[in-house]
């Protein structure tokens, strides 16, 4: 953090020489020579995949197939240094947790497994057996219902089927993961629509769709490499419409860093043709009226005898439902929609008309869509749009949800879910003779809530940093030492590290970027991306200095120690092979991973089978269904605001990912040297009498008598519509109650937060 912020307009476009000059600087301040030599197999056919987000990965990609959040992942797992005992020694506990999160990751990569020592306040180096053994004595002695198996996204298909195996074998369906913080809405909301957890996008629909829609997703700073795709939807002059709070740069204008004309001359490609800033949980009321003016148009075209526009055909043969919808939209006033949004009825019907005309219209959405109380009902509606039209299971349409981590919708597939009705325990009961617990485990709120009522007795992170993702930062921290064991799987350290249980152990993984070696030879991975498409994913760095185990070693090192031994499963010898474990994989899912070894290295990913995109409708109803909102009041938000109270809508900056803060700079924003920051609109300013760069606080009340402050934040003037403000992610969680969640998926509703403003 530098001793001056500044906060100043930044007028580049997304990309351009802004983008090259923070890969540049990045590669170097992290180790050029380590770093360099890599960067061209980032992303490729038998290179390795990227550690950062989940987006697609063309079968003939560019020259440089990674985006400058891309490199900035690669260069913080390569370029960091070392840090072990001689590092712990000299600092406690109590000190570290005074240092920011990214002075914690920038302190280097962890290099041998440890001890925690209550006693002086320190890590301990241990060996391995030891690490395993006591790990294992200590599992056995705790109750399956009360141990939670926790996971980020970024763990391989690999290790994810074993860590999920572990676990029920254990006897636990606690398996939250990084997806109940973000996209479970999704997980919840498309099957009941279509019969799918996941998008029916693929990477080749780009080419032939004639519109794009953006709802809730900030592309240039969480997956800048679908820029590629927009910036050639552009050149055909396909139109792309955008429903977003906040002007993000990257849904403005790009400049592609890999044209060297477009870099010598400055040009600039126009990326949305429309952008309406629709209030923090006026999406909901958005999309409701963009079904209303598609029902308007259609009616408008009966009577004058032209070609319909609802596609009733598609209705009539593959749908269920249109009839409530019909009703619904008919009864809904506009005035309630253009109060419930922020939009005027007249750029609705601007957008709607655009969408009308168009034959194949592709909807990605991200967290603005789910991270809301009636984030559900809104992805619903979002549905009832693409439905109306029929734009789901043709070329170039389709429901798109931009994932985040790099295999965060893999590891749902593979097992990794608190939902056994989504898991084939059956299956997974023959395949290794024994039997799974049937009962609902908890999701990542539901831990926390254990977590606060002293109901954890044992937390294993497979990566991840718990305690600064989720809600409710302060009571979390505070109940966190209550655990008898925790055991954290790591590259680095982060705050998570730093607040332990009664038994701690930290184990340091290889990162997926870095040479695997086994017994029978050099090993890949595999993830899955946003579009459910399958990669192979090959190291090729040397592995960083120090006693590091692979992840699917760490995770069958902890189950042999645990679990009772299993003819069905010998897991040192399916490590040994990474090979075994996907026939493992292959015999659990038959339909999903055919043949899935001979598959792995297919240019651009062998796809995963969706039966929505057949038009096949694994629903209850056997149709796709048009979904209304239940109770919402056309908000997606659900808040009852007091005076003066604000929606706080949580970001990330363009130099995170996740909670993995890279740097200070947030180039978008213009903010450079702080993260403590408030963005409000200049109409809020004045009603609360506040001026530029002024210290203030953020203050939230669930309704439960717990004040949550977030102090020390700087008045910053931008345009986001008045009445929401924003503020980074993790800085601002301490103000999400933990009792504040979608309905249906419990995510934690961090776009739209209820706060004051305390001077």
């Amino acid at each position: 953090m530098t001793e001056k912020p500044t906060i100043e307009a930044y007028e580049g476009p997304a990309g351009g020489w802004g983008s090259a000059k923070s890969v540049a600087r990045h590669v170097f301040e992290q180790g050029a020579q380590r770093i360099a030599p890599h960067l061209h197999q980032q992303n490729k056919p038998e290179g390795f995949a990227c550690v950062s987000c989940a987006w697609a990965k063309p079968a003939e990609p560019h020259p440089l197939e990674f985006c400058e959040n891309g490199l900035k992942a690669t260069a913080w797992e390569l370029g960091t240094p070392t840090i072990g005992a001689e590092f712990f020694a000299k600092h406690s506990a109590t000190e570290l947790r005074t240092w920011p999160d990214h002075d914690l990751e920038k302190a280097g990569r962890l290099t041998e497994p440890m001890r925690f020592d209550h006693a002086t306040d320190r890590w301990m180096p241990v060996s391995w057996d030891e690490a395993f053994a006591q790990i294992g004595r200590d599992l056995q002695r705790v109750d399956p219902h009360r141990a939670v198996f926790y996971a980020s996204g970024r763990a391989s298909l690999e290790t994810s089927y074993l860590y999920a195996l572990f676990a029920r074998m254990f006897g636990s369906n606690n398996l939250p993961d990084s997806s109940n913080m973000c996209h479970e809405t999704t997980s919840v909301a498309l099957p009941q629509s279509i019969g799918i957890p996941v998008g029916t996008v693929r990477l080749e629909d780009f080419s032939t769709t004639d519109l794009c829609m953006f709802f809730g997703q900030n592309t240039g700073s969480n997956s800048p490499r679908m820029l590629h795709q927009l910036e050639e939807v552009r050149k055909r002059e396909i139109p792309v419409i955008t429903f977003n709070p906040l002007r993000e740069r990257g849904l403005e204008r790009f400049t592609n860093p890999q044209n060297p004309l477009q870099m010598a001359t400055g040009q600039e490609i126009e990326i949305s043709t429309q952008y309406h800033q629709v209030e923090a949980g006026g999406d909901l009321a958005a999309l409701t009226g963009l079904c209303k003016s598609v029902l308007a148009l259609d009616d408008a075209a009966r009577e004058g005898g032209s070609h319909r526009v609802l596609d009733v055909e598609f209705i009539a043969r593959h749908t269920h439902g249109f009839e409530a919808l019909e009703s619904f939209l008919r009864g809904t006033a506009w005035s309630e929609i253009e109060a419930k949004s922020g939009l005027t009825r007249a750029a609705i019907e601007e957008a709607a008309f655009v969408y009308a005309r168009a034959s194949s219209v592709l909807a990605m959405y991200g967290m603005g869509l789910t991270q809301h109380r009636n984030g559900v009902a809104t992805v619903h509606m979002l549905m009832n749009l693409l439905l109306m039209r029929g734009n789901i299971g043709r070329d170039g349409a389709g429901i798109c949800p931009v994932r985040g981590h790099s295999n965060v919708q893999g590891q749902r597939t593979v097992g990794i879910s608190e939902k056994p009705e989504l898991v084939p325990l059956d299956r997974l009961a023959e395949q290794y003779a024994f039997e799974p617990p049937r009962w609902e485990g908890m999701s990542t709120v539901d831990v926390c809530r254990a977590v606060v009522d002293r109901r954890v007795e044992a937390f294993i992170g497979l990566g991840g940093n718990f305690l600064r993702a989720v809600p409710e930062t302060g009571m979390m921290e505070e109940s966190w030492p209550d655990i008898d064991l925790t055991v954290q799987i790591a590259t680095k350290l982060n705050r998570t590290h730093l607040i332990n249980g009664r038994s701690a152990w930290l184990l340091p993984c290889r990162g997926r970027i870095e040479i695997d070696e086994q017994a029978s030879g050099p090993q890949a991975v595999t993830i899955e991306d946003s579009t459910a498409c399958i990669h192979g994913s090959r190291g090729v760095a040397a592995p960083s200095r120090g006693n590091l185990l692979s992840e699917p070693r760490i995770v069958a090192g902890l189950a042999a120690a645990t679990l009772p031994p299993n003819p069905k499963i010998d897991w040192d010898h399916v490590t040994q092979d990474y090979a075994r474990i996907r026939d493992l994989i292959e015999a659990t899912y038959p339909d999903q991973f055919e043949r899935f070894n001979e598959r792995m290295w297919t240019p651009g990913g062998f796809p995963r089978p969706l039966a929505a995109r057949k038009r096949e409708w694994n629903t209850d109803t056997g149709k796709a269904n048009f979904l209304l909102p239940q109770n919402a009041g056309l908000t997606s938000h659900d808040l009852d605001l007091k005076d003066g109270d604000l929606r706080l809508i949580t970001l990330r900056s363009n130099d995170q990912f996740n909670t993995t803060i890279y740097g200070y700079r947030d180039r978008f924003r213009g903010v450079e040297g702080t993260r403590m920051v408030l963005f409000i609109s200049e109409t809020d300013m004045r009603r609360f009498s506040l001026s530029e760069g002024q210290e203030v606080s953020l203050v939230s009340e669930a309704g439960d008598g717990i004040e949550r402050v977030v102090a020390g934040l700087r008045v910053t003037r931008t345009n986001i519509p008045a009445g929401c403000v924003g503020g980074y992610y993790p800085e601002c969680n301490p103000l999400m109650a933990l009792a504040h969640f979608a309905k249906e998926s419990k995510v934690p509703a961090a776009k739209s937060v209820p706060v004051s403003i305390r001077i």
